[in-house]
């Protein structure tokens, strides 16, 4: 991963399920992933000791927090859902994010889900 050139619209075509992050580099202490999201099968979650970062590469994406308003995400645009928030994301078509996440964030935070990946279930 480190010091090769890599297309993320390339590697965007080789994810075949929904819901199913997959770690295509790392910079630090930090996962750089890729996603593609339809429907909603994320459960509401949070993660206690880290932020998350959103990045939509492709499509729309819905952002639902507990206690704050709903966030609608274009392509080219981003969102850092910060540490203790309370929240779940869908999208009605298909929608391809980025996410930016320290190496200990778990994938559905303590919530386990039809959906959950461990680490290992993430490298590409």
């Amino acid at each position: 991963m480190t010091g090769q050139k890599q297309n993320l619209l390339k590697l965007f075509t080789e994810v075949d399920s929904y819901f199913s992050p997959r770690i295509v580099g790392e910079v630090n202490e930090v996962y750089i992933k890729i996603v593609k999201v339809k429907g909603q099968e994320v459960p509401w979650h949070t993660h206690d000791g880290e932020d998350e970062m959103f990045y939509v590469i492709k499509g729309r994406l819905t952002m639902e927090f507990k206690g704050r308003d709903t966030v609608q995400l274009e392509s080219g645009e981003f969102f850092i859902v910060s540490k203790g928030l309370e929240h779940r994301v869908f999208s009605e078509k298909e929608c391809w994010l980025m996410l930016i996440e320290n190496k200990s964030t778990r994938h559905t935070g303590n919530v386990k889900s039809s959906i959950t990946k461990t680490i290992d279930e993430q490298f590409y």
